[in-house]
């Protein structure tokens, strides 16, 4: 059964007449994303710092934003996560997910570093891959001027952010980088067919539709062919072992359920170590709605306890 803190919120966006995101040019619905979350999220936690950072990368630079939980020292050499944001690869940015950027840090007690990856359709696959490839190796190579320790790195995300950090922790294995500390992985998206069960059953009414799905893929994804590349679906990756440990947190009304349910028992299946949590009663972008759902907060929690227990020296 839905939670009812989520069918009221859906009751309530019906009634707005808000326009549905896949009707809408990309630059407005990232408008309306960014304008909206006022009305969903909680007021940002203050936290000890908040630095603009940019890291080098092959299509130019890619803006970061570094976040350093309150209380720390200013000279406390901290682990970190390096974090994608969610929104299809068309939408959001490092203003959508300051707050839930904020929270993670503060309850893990460790850094979080966020990565305004380039989107589509303006910057089509693999270009948010390429700039959170350099996002990742700049934070790792530059870890001791940022006062972060280089072997208690993470990489994190939601959605379509999640679908980064998947590949972001392969590509790390492939090129022989030393090892990530943890993957946390909210409702990633991990295979571009949506062919699972939940694209059908959850398809419709609950807030990400199958029609916006199609919309942000085909912003991003512009050759059938690259569906089937590891780099857009690492459910398809030939080779899922020696990757970091991993917690997937699913939505139970979420057309991307299943395929991260599925990443998750892929993992096991590799011997990668993997923890899968389905919030059985919400729906997909839960985590960053924290001023109307309850079980954020929860879900908020229970990410950043996974996050410092594997941050443990």
């Amino acid at each position: 059964m839905l939670h009812p803190q989520a069918r009221a919120l859906l009751d309530l966006i019906e009634a707005s007449g808000l326009p549905a995101t896949h009707t809408l040019p990309p630059a407005e619905a990232r408008r309306m994303y960014r304008e909206r979350r006022a009305y969903t999220q909680p007021e940002p936690p203050p936290v000890a710092e908040v630095r603009a950072l940019s890291a080098p990368g092959p299509h130019g630079p890619v803006p970061l934003r570094l976040y350093r939980p309150a209380g720390s020292a200013a000279d406390a050499v901290l682990p970190a996560l390096v974090y994608y944001h969610g929104g299809g690869w068309t939408i959001g940015d490092l203003e959508t997910h300051d707050t839930l950027c904020r929270e993670l840090a503060n309850d893990s007690g460790a850094a979080v570093v966020a990565v305004d990856y380039r989107m589509g359709p303006e910057h089509r696959f693999p270009a948010a891959v390429d700039d959170s490839r350099a996002a990742l190796t700049w934070v790792r190579d530059n870890a001791a001027a940022l006062m972060l320790d280089p072997a208690r790195l993470a990489v994190g995300g939601d959605s379509a952010g999640g679908n980064l950090a998947t590949v972001m922790a392969i590509a790390a294995r492939d090129a022989g980088d030393p090892p990530l500390a943890f993957q946390l992985l909210i409702y990633p998206a991990t295979d571009m067919r949506r062919g699972q069960a939940s694209h059908t059953t959850n398809g419709q009414g609950y807030l990400l539709t199958r029609d916006t799905m199609d919309y942000f893929h085909d912003h991003y994804i512009d050759d059938a062919r690259h569906d089937l590349d590891w780099r857009a679906s690492p459910l398809l990756a030939q080779d899922l072992s020696r990757l970091p440990p991993a917690l997937v947190v699913t939505a139970g009304f979420d057309p991307l359920r299943d395929e991260g349910l599925e990443y998750a028992a892929a993992l096991t299946a590799a011997g990668s170590p993997a923890v899968h949590v389905c919030f059985e009663r919400q729906i997909h972008g839960f985590i960053t709605m924290g001023r109307v759902l309850d079980d954020a907060r929860t879900a908020v929690r229970l990410c950043a306890a996974e996050l410092r227990r594997a941050f443990r020296p």
